[in-house]
């Protein structure tokens, strides 16, 4: 069982003194939280790819490759590459450059973006939405494997016996797919043979375990072994010293960032009863003290059967320190008591 931080570098304004971080200011911040979450022992490090202000990592490889120099064992991966508005030659030699660095730590996470500024500033087309994925991430798969490139497709020019260079240490560099839920999309994924990501960011946790099992049916039925084939998840939350204290320093950012969001794509209010929910046993929330927040990744694995754990933290803008503590708590506390239980229950026969 992996466990690991992402970001998308959120620089908003804080809620409780009003006072706005550059996003140099930011990104700086984000290279200790590397640094730091190396330290403590956790498996991986995701950066999500952004264009608008309220997020300051428009290239999470250049960001990350500055984290690969401060650190020695995490993996260090986007959360996630909008491949639909990027040049997958780009992409690959960016992060091949990553993992040359790193010294073969580097991932790709792949996806179609939630948010949609990249499109009209790379001047593609929304009506192109699922065709520029799938194109692209054909291309990408391709020039991953290495050799002479011999592509065409309808978005891009046609590429004729070219090799792309550098060559990552990887062979062949990780891609995952991240998705958002759709059936559609961890079909593909597992016909594909590729890792798939879920962003569980609401509702109950539990009801992704009939996508989990459709994924492995797919790969299995192309040929693939499901039981080779890693799953990871993506969920706000925050860890404290004490489950109270930890549930009310998370809430204010949180709300703030959901109604902001929220707004955008006719959300209803977010309150402080729905933040409690989503922080229950039955919710998407990953907050409080170690224990808790364990025993909730704990459930996730068993029940819907995650082998990599994201903690989205922060949620909006909240104290640097609070957020290194919270690192420190993940990696300290918290992943000893997943992995131990992990272990234990696969050892008695009940993984799956």
């Amino acid at each position: 069982m992996e466990i690991g931080i992402s970001t998308f570098v959120e620089t908003t304004p804080d809620v409780k003194t009003g006072v706005l971080k550059s996003h140099a200011e930011r990104l700086a911040e984000v290279v200790e939280e590397m640094e730091l979450a190396d330290q403590v022992g956790l498996d991986v490090y995701g950066i999500g790819e952004h264009h608008r202000q309220d997020y300051a990592a428009s290239s999470p490889a250049v960001l990350l490759a500055a984290g690969a120099a401060r650190t020695k064992r995490i993996r260090l991966t986007s959360a996630v590459t909008v491949l639909s508005s990027d040049d997958p030659v780009r992409v690959y030699q960016d992060f091949a450059t990553l993992d040359g660095i790193s010294g073969g730590r580097a991932e790709i996470m792949a996806g179609r973006g939630s948010f949609i500024e990249s499109f009209p500033l790379f001047g593609y087309n929304l009506a192109d939405y699922d065709e520029l994925f799938e194109e692209k991430l054909e291309l990408l798969l391709q020039i991953c494997r290495g050799g002479k490139i011999n592509w065409s497709g309808k978005h891009r020019p046609a590429i004729s016996g070219l090799e792309i260079f550098p060559r990552a240490v990887q062979n062949p560099l990780p891609v995952w797919i991240g998705s958002g839920g759709n059936p559609e999309s961890v079909i593909r994924a597992g016909m594909q043979g590729l890792p798939l990501v879920l962003a569980i960011i609401g509702g109950s946790p539990f009801r992704f375990a009939p996508l989990v099992k459709l994924y492995k049916q797919a790969a299995a039925q192309a040929g693939f072994d499901p039981a080779k084939l890693p799953i990871a998840s993506h969920s706000h939350g925050f860890v404290g010293p004490e489950d109270k204290a930890a549930a009310d320093s998370f809430f204010p950012s949180t709300q703030a960032a959901m109604n902001v969001i929220g707004r955008e794509r006719g959300w209803p209010h977010y309150d402080r009863a729905a933040y409690d929910y989503a922080r229950s046993p039955e919710g998407a929330l990953y907050v409080g003290d170690p224990e808790t927040v364990a025993r909730k990744i704990i459930a996730l694995r068993k029940e819907v059967g995650i082998t990599r754990f994201f903690l989205h933290l922060p949620l909006g803008t909240m104290p640097h320190d609070e957020v290194m503590t919270a690192i420190e708590l993940l990696g300290t506390k918290v992943a000893p008591i997943v992995r131990e239980e992990i272990t234990r229950w696969e050892a008695e026969g009940k993984a799956d």
